[in-house]
């Protein structure tokens, strides 16, 4: 029996700058999705990568004396060094500027030109290289970029442009009818309203004197390619690259943040219209978090180093804290005390002590096989099952430590270490095996690491059996706590992409 599918995705990060914990929020929680559909024995590709052209490259390689070329080669390796760093799965890190990936932007550009859906005039609109997004005057507050708080420029220019003005009742049938999902809901209507509003054929080009760092037009030398049109098409030549288009095209899941929804929910499914491919099956937008009103930046200067937090907590600390303390789909708040705080009071004090406990007391006492009664985890398997399908992931986590809560009053309860139990001391080993199962897509160094203690495989096979009764070693601390004058007070945001 062939193996089920699944394809996600997350943006590909802007090359202008080292990456922030933006990147990593997005990133990491692609990674959760991907490693659970693998335990749920799924055949996944999971695709992330970076954007490497366009204006803002240009210029911030200039400024800093460098060629676009070495520049964005810097700031990739950086970008996979810390998602190495953050323990990600990926199957493929894409880059624009691979000749591969070059070959098939400047392939679907002429394919677009013969079916003239490209054609030449003049194009008018305000533009935030912050952004790299035409915005409309409606989108600007108090005459500036809200994202960037610059001024955008009034570009009036000759440019090719495409057609997505002939896409915008087929969109709407397509987004309406869910056939292409947004979700969270609101994100939906979001754009409804906004395709409503009419859509307007847009520039795909920009003239090679004034932007040199893209890809050159096929039909035309003179012009280089729009940075949009260039980065989406990411998601399929990050297939091509390693022969995977049949097998896994279309996606099943896109990661984005809400400032990117609008190109993505326009251009994005138009271009695929336009070229005859099947559309994402769903595109879930997440939040970011705010310091004084504006997201985190790299242009405002504002990022923090995720790298900085993995030294100083650990990875699976600030995995754990991103995608448990922030509603995914919505806007948080990332502070470093709550950090602190997650990581001491939830991971520390209640899965290492519950470990720690355990595993010295079954290295003491020994187990005795014995029909599970009290801490049966198959209720708990189908509500986390559910919920990750939603991609309620902070649900999901705050349904495993309530059975961790559970699981420690039953030690409590039941004293082993004074009845020494070992039918007691069983049933609390078999439910850190199912723990540490349901927990590993979230935290996968510290499930590997209680995997070897208690001596189960991280599958649906074994989360689905019962523990075998090796002899266990009492485990290792799983997470030094932090002590209170080393942490920060210092609030500060995330976003996804540019």
């Amino acid at each position: 029996m062939e193996k089920k599918k699944y394809y996600i995705t997350t943006p590909v990060y802007y090359a202008n700058a080292e990456p922030h914990i933006g990147s990593a929020y997005t990133t990491i929680a692609a990674d959760v999705l991907a490693r659970w559909n693998r335990i749920l024995g799924k055949e996944v590709f999971f695709l992330t990568g970076t954007d490497e052209h366009g204006q803002k490259i240009q210029e911030t390689a200039e400024k800093a004396g460098k060629e676009p070329q070495k520049f964005v080669d810097e700031i990739t390796k950086k970008f996979q060094e810390t998602f190495k760093l953050l323990n990600i799965s990926n199957n493929n890190f894409i880059r624009t500027s691979d000749k591969e990936h070059k070959k098939e932007v400047q392939k679907i550009l002429q394919e677009l030109y013969e079916k003239k859906l490209i054609y030449k005039g003049e194009y008018e609109s305000y533009y935030c290289v912050g952004c790299e997004q035409y915005l409309t005057e409606n989108d600007l507050v108090d005459g500036k970029c809200p994202l960037h708080n610059r001024e955008p420029e009034l570009r009036k220019e000759n440019a090719y442009l495409f057609k997505l003005s002939a896409f915008e009742k087929d969109l709407l049938k397509l987004i309406k009818s869910e056939k292409y999902q947004i979700s969270p809901k609101k994100r939906q209507k979001e754009v409804i309203k906004f395709i409503e509003t009419g859509l307007k054929d847009i520039s795909i080009s920009r003239l090679k004197e004034k932007v040199s760092w893209g890809i050159e037009l096929p039909f035309d030398k003179e012009h280089t390619c729009f940075v949009w049109v260039d980065a989406f098409w990411n998601y399929l030549t990050g297939l091509k690259e390693k022969k995977s288009f049949d097998k896994f095209w279309p996606p099943d899941t896109q990661l984005l943040a809400k400032d990117i929804l609008r190109v993505h929910a326009t251009i994005w499914p138009a271009l695929l219209l336009a070229t005859e491919n099947e559309l994402p099956k769903k595109l879930f937008v997440h939040g970011y978090f705010t310091i004084n009103g504006k997201k985190m930046s790299k242009s405002l200067g504002n990022a923090i180093s995720p790298e900085n937090l993995v030294n100083k907590y650990g990875v699976d600390s600030l995995r754990y804290f991103l995608l448990r303390k922030i509603p995914f789909g919505e806007d948080g708040d990332f502070s470093e005390t709550s950090l602190a705080e997650a990581h001491n009071n939830e991971l520390a004090n209640k899965l290492g002590n519950l470990v720690s406990r355990v595993s010295a007391l079954a290295e003491k006492y020994g187990l005795e096989k014995t029909q599970i009664k009290t801490l049966k985890s198959s209720p708990l398997l189908k509500k986390v099952s559910s919920l990750l399908e939603n991609l309620e992931l902070d649900k999901a986590l705050s349904e495993i430590f309530a059975f961790i809560d559970k699981t420690n009053e039953y030690i409590q309860k039941s004293k082993p270490w004074e009845s020494k139990d070992k039918k007691v001391l069983y049933e609390l080993s078999n439910a850190i095996k199912d723990i540490s199962i349901l927990l590993s897509p979230f935290i996968p160094e510290t499930s590997e690491r209680i995997s070897k203690i208690f001596n189960f495989e991280l599958t649906l096979k074994d989360l689905n059996s019962p523990l075998s009764t090796t002899k266990i070693k009492k485990a290792p601390i799983l997470f030094e706590k932090i002590a209170d004058d080393n942490k920060t007070k210092t609030h500060s945001t995330i976003q996804s992409s540019k």
